[in-house]
């Protein structure tokens, strides 16, 4: 019988600059999945980890970067394995970083900073060119508006 449970976590890393938002794409290394794609950090969800655990811990393995602000992008992707019959369920998350020199973990073998509507271009996935679009939309100025208040996440150290 298909399960269905919240998984994987996708995390957006954002850097303001002057002419706007950029984000941190990677691609995927030759030895593992999906080689040659570009992507953002994706990652799974430990058992007893909440996903901001799992969204920060991800950012620092595959990047070396950890966010000055965090933000929960009010959406949840969803993807079928079907090897395992399931249905995993995947918050999204925004992490603006101040550093711009990541530090590439062995999953992948190349980063670039793009502005977010070049980014889409290159992103492999499609939930990923939406996500960007709604970056856009939330995040333009630089913070989420009058949203700050619901989508930003607190106490970044716990």
């Amino acid at each position: 019988m298909t399960t269905f449970r919240v998984a994987f976590v996708d995390v957006y890393p954002l850097r303001l600059t002057e002419p706007g938002l950029e984000v941190l794409l990677l691609r995927r290394a030759a030895a593992g999945r999906c080689p040659g794609s570009w992507e953002v950090v994706h990652g799974s969800i430990e058992p007893g980890e909440t996903p901001r655990q799992a969204a920060l811990r991800e950012l620092q393995e595959e990047t070396g970067l950890s966010p000055e602000r965090l933000y929960n992008l009010s959406r949840v992707e969803a993807f079928y394995r079907h090897g395992a019959d399931e249905v995993g369920f995947i918050p999204v998350f925004a992490a603006l970083v101040a550093t711009d020199v990541p530090r590439l973990s062995p999953e992948h073998d190349a980063q670039e900073w793009l502005p977010l509507a070049d980014a889409g271009g290159r992103v492999a996935w499609p939930r990923e060119r939406r996500t960007l679009q709604d970056i856009q939309m939330l995040f333009g100025r630089g913070d989420a508006g009058p949203l700050e208040d619901v989508l930003r996440i607190e106490g970044l150290g716990d």
